[in-house]
């Protein structure tokens, strides 16, 4: 099932505004062969794509995003499989702990709106 539209651009790249993309599709995107695609399912436990009832692999928007990282990571930035796995490892940390900084605050702040609500209320 693919859900058609216009496009997104990530890194100067026109990516199809898609649900699913299929191996070769995210091959073209990234610039890479399927097989490169298969070794980085190996080595990244974060890349793991679904696979439809055929077998084939179903990617999914984010998975595009982190097979781009990945190839940045590799090919631009010049870093080790290791290294590059220890990258999105650490990053991947960040952004969970930042979203628990955003649910704090959202809460602090909700608590507070109450807070205010019910003092203005007893004036």
């Amino acid at each position: 099932m693919e859900k058609k539209g216009k496009q997104g651009q990530i890194g100067g790249l026109d990516i199809p505004d898609k649900m699913f993309f299929k191996i070769r599709d995210v091959a073209k995107i990234a610039d890479v062969k399927p097989h490169v695609l298969r070794y980085w399912e190996s080595e990244f436990p974060s890349l793991r794509p679904n696979k439809n009832k055929n077998g084939q692999r179903v990617y999914t928007r984010k998975d595009v995003d982190l097979v781009l990282d990945i190839k940045n990571l590799l090919h631009v930035e010049k870093y080790s499989i290791a290294g590059a796995r220890q990258h999105l490892k650490k990053k991947k940390g960040a952004q969970r702990t930042e979203g628990r900084f955003i649910d704090t605050v959202r809460t602090a702040r909700d608590d507070l709106a109450e807070l205010l609500e019910a003092l203005e209320k007893g004036k």
